[in-house]
């Protein structure tokens, strides 16, 4: 028997420090009017020097399993999506089954980039309808300030850091997940990327001076990319749910640039109001995008019962996603 997936709770978490677009004048050749223009970005919140990814994955986990009324040790799977852990070894997500005290929960990390909370759902859901967990815990937490190059103009106004999570379960509480999505291309790998680091490019005195421990772009390819698979996503989780995309109440799209978001709105005549953003405050945190702007949606009232939700989210690989869920 399947067994049908249950969000039983969400949660939150960005670090204290922000760094407004005033700082990134003293930066870089920028301005907040060129900032606000082209990205609709204010703000965002980075980690302070001794700070670290799994400091913010634990507390949005917390956060999650308070919201859900499930205690750490009910959890048998804990899957943190990111490209920036820790270290490489071990995954983030065992350090945060530590810190949790989730002694019952098997602990590994996905990285998807941006599209990685998606992923996460998608296969925390499956362990539960397969019967393999009965609770899984999915935490989306990205560091991006640790490879974002402070000297380039065109990308170190985009990112920020932040986590944020959810707890899935099965039987009758909670809001019903109905449909997943996923695709990939790795054709586009070269446009977004961290080129050094890995094993293709391990680290060297020639990797750090010619600053390939950071993140690169193509931003012409990738706002192509994006605003085409925006559109795709919602049009096609729309279909799959039997409506119209004006009929969806909530789309909770990946908070990465104003103008992508405001182009699939038009394209999709779609009314400005449909669509809950965080933008402005957070930036771009990657994985962490779709799951800190439900969980804030959820908790300011925005999304109420009965009403269908759909997130979608594109990134790096390039890989592209989306979930729908009944509240």
């Amino acid at each position: 028997m399947t067994l049908s997936v249950k969000l039983l709770g969400t949660g939150s978490f960005v670090p204290e420090r922000v760094l407004a677009n005033a700082d990134f004048e003293r930066m870089v050749d920028t301005s907040d009017e060129w900032i606000m223009s082209r990205t609709g970005i204010r703000e965002r919140h980075v980690l302070s020097e001794g700070e670290k990814n799994s400091d913010m994955a634990v507390q949005a986990g917390y956060n999650a399993l308070q919201s859900a009324h499930v205690a750490p040790g009910e959890v048998d799977q804990i899957i943190v999506c990111t490209f920036t852990p820790d270290m490489p070894l071990p995954s983030c997500a065992c350090v945060v089954q530590s810190r949790l005290d989730a002694e019952n929960a098997f602990a590994i990390d996905l990285s998807a980039a941006c599209t990685g909370y998606i992923g996460g759902l998608t296969y925390g859901a499956a362990m539960i309808r397969s019967g393999m967990a009965k609770r899984v815990l999915v935490i989306a937490s990205e560091a991006l300030s640790r490879v974002t190059d402070y000297q380039d103009r065109g990308t170190c106004v985009l990112f920020g850091d932040g986590a944020g999570a959810a707890v899935l379960g099965s039987g009758d509480a909670g809001h019903a997940i109905g449909d997943f999505y996923l695709r990939a291309d790795g054709s586009g790998a070269e446009q977004l990327c961290v080129p050094a680091g890995g094993s293709a490019m391990p680290a060297s005195a020639t990797t750090v001076s010619e600053r390939l421990h950071f993140i690169k772009m193509n931003g012409r390819e990738v706002f192509k990319f994006a605003v085409t698979k925006m559109i795709e996503l919602i049009e096609g989780a729309a279909e799959r749910a039997g409506i119209k995309p004006a009929d969806i109440d909530v789309v909770i799209p990946h908070q990465v640039n104003q103008r992508i978001i405001q182009a699939a709105i038009e394209r999709l005549e779609m009314r400005q109001e449909q669509f809950f953003c965080n933008l402005e405050k957070y930036g771009n945190t990657s994985a962490a995008s779709t799951a800190i702007a439900l969980d804030e949606a959820a908790r300011q009232g925005r999304i109420q019962k009965g009403n269908t939700v759909v997130m979608a989210a594109f990134g790096a690989g390039f890989t592209w996603g989306s979930a729908t869920l009944k509240w």
